[in-house]
């Protein structure tokens, strides 16, 4: 084997995991051979080099994450993870089919209600959660799309089959990292290129922009696309800013917006102008304080009531949020089955509802803290975990206080030891645990998956939470082309993201004019429930 994996154990972490590279000790599986050969001349010593050049341009770039109080660079690990064409193609169909399902469940929750009548949901579990806002019933998208942007998280079991972790429909975040990953690696290490056939990423941009132009109130012919961002302290804006760039669009604060007579304009060097479709990035709870919270300076009065009126669209919808909470994640196989007559393609992790529905499963739940992994189910970032054979004696007391206080408030899962991939960590490699999140995009005729999406890392040996706010890192996530199938690597020089000119916005909003400027003083609301 190479030097770099003579100490690799499949073995090392904490939970036994299948491994995402190898079958078994130097034998790659087939989707990794050339990769693995292309890893063999390289030292230790040579891609740690390589990857401190990753984290110097990344800094450059401004492709950091808040983290601690601190701006960081993210972290790329320089092995990728591989998918070979069949896989995808599962997986593709089972997101486009969860994606389908909840699109439906979302119009009839906010509609009809069809589903409580028929008994598959009950009406109390959505008008307790957290994110069911009462103020998005009779808001009709323009062409049905609520989901204009979802971010589905997968993971593989130890027996090595995918499974839906969670749903994230309010503002997925971290697409960003898929582009500057693969443009990362193809300038720093473009041998792995070499021999492999890997789709490219760099069509996401143009695809979002099509969605969102395809969601603009009727009669508009020519819409204007804005990226609504909390500001320069939010964690992600740097995606924010990226993606604004990318499709040619104004990245704007709530202060940049102002509605009037159900209409939504923005604030210019040049006057007023209309604003068809908003991408929005902030949440429910801040986007108008006339139906939300009324201290919020981020959003912009009233435009809730304009997308009422079918005067502006806003991607994604007010309301989302109910379909994020972890209690009706667990329906979400029902209703694939009652809106779509379809079973389901790829299974949820098994999980145990806690409500008042069935007393006996609380009470076995209670007795199995330690056995068990208890989720808030309107967590998001991978807070309030807590992975019952790694906790402390401490922490599953307070956590049986919690539960037994709020039982709707929480599900329980049994620990699934998420699947491994060799990373590099200092000057060795090992395995580390990850997980999988596709981005699709909905037009309203074709859900479109971005071939790959985000793999993130858990760094921590032994750790199992990888979302990037509890120190997780990511890999470039290569889905290899079908045989024959016309499908260029993503190679130097192809990828077609320019480096931010110098009037770009990276840690200050533009004006419509071009003139940058410094961001609010609502810094306690730039946080946002970034998924």
């Amino acid at each position: 084997m190479a030097d770099i994996f003579d100490e690799y154990s499949m073995s090392g972490a904490m939970f036994e995991a299948w491994d995402e590279m190898f079958e078994r000790p130097g034998q790659p599986r087939s989707p990794y051979r050339s990769l693995f050969a292309a890893l063999q001349p390289l030292a230790p010593a040579d891609l740690r080099f390589r990857a401190d050049q990753l984290a110097r341009v990344f800094t450059d770039r401004g492709v950091t994450f808040a983290y601690a109080g601190e701006e960081r660079p993210f972290p790329l690990d320089l092995i990728p993870r591989i998918l070979d064409a069949t896989e995808w193609d599962l997986l593709t169909a089972a997101v486009q089919q969860r994606v389908k399902a909840l699109e439906a469940f979302l119009a009839d929750i906010y509609g009809a209600g069809r589903v409580f009548v028929d008994g598959v949901v009950p009406r109390k579990l959505i008008t307790t959660s957290a994110h069911f806002h009462r103020q998005a019933h009779g808001i009709e998208p323009p062409n049905g799309v609520r989901l204009h942007i979802s971010g589905v998280d997968l993971i593989r079991d130890e027996e090595g089959r995918f499974r839906v972790l969670e749903d994230n429909l309010r503002i997925p975040s971290g697409v960003s990292y898929v582009i500057e990953n693969r443009r990362a690696l193809t300038h720093t290490m473009p041998a792995l290129f070499a021999d492999a056939r890997v789709r490219p990423v760099d069509d996401y941009p143009a695809r979002l922009l099509a969605a969102l132009r395809a969601a603009a109130p009727e009669g508009v012919d020519d819409p204007t696309v804005v990226v609504l961002t909390p500001g320069v302290y939010n964690a992600a804006y740097f995606e924010h800013a990226l993606l604004a760039r990318l499709m040619g669009v104004e990245l704007v604060e709530g202060r940049d917006l102002v509605c009037g007579g159900n209409r939504v304009r923005m604030r210019t060097t040049q006057g007023e102008r209309p604003v068809h479709v908003v991408y929005r990035r902030v949440d429910d709870e801040f986007i108008d304080p006339l139906h939300f919270r009324p201290d919020s300076v981020i959003g912009c009065p009233g435009i809730v009531n304009a997308a009422r009126a079918g005067q502006v669209t806003l991607a994604n919808s007010v309301g989302n949020g109910v379909a994020d909470d972890k209690l009706v994640y667990t329906y979400v196989p029902d209703l694939i089955r009652y809106y779509l007559s379809e079973e389901p393609l790829v299974d949820n992790v098994e999980t145990y509802r806690l409500d008042d529905r069935d007393p006996d499963v609380l009470y076995d739940v209670l007795d199995r803290l330690d056995q068990l992994v208890l989720k808030p189910v309107d967590g998001a970032g991978g807070k309030g975990i807590v992975i019952g054979p790694q906790a402390s004696e401490e922490t599953l007391a307070g956590l049986r206080r919690a539960v037994e206080q709020d039982p709707r408030g929480w599900i329980a899962q049994r620990p699934v030891a998420l699947s491994t991939s060799p990373t590099l960590l200092g000057d060795r490699v090992a395995p580390r645990h990850i997980d999988l999140r596709p981005f699709a995009v909905n037009d309203g005729n074709e859900i479109w998956l971005l071939p790959g999406g985000l793999t993130r890392v858990a760094l921590p040996e032994g750790a199992l939470v990888v979302n990037s706010s509890q120190g997780g890192g990511s890999k470039d996530t290569w889905v290899l082309a079908h045989p024959g199938e016309p499908a260029p690597s993503a190679r130097p020089g192809s990828f077609r993201a320019d480096r931010p000119g110098p009037g770009a916005p990276r840690h200050r909003v533009r004006d419509s004019g071009g003139s940058p400027r410094d961001s609010g003083p609502a810094a306690a609301q730039m946080a946002g429930q970034q998924q």
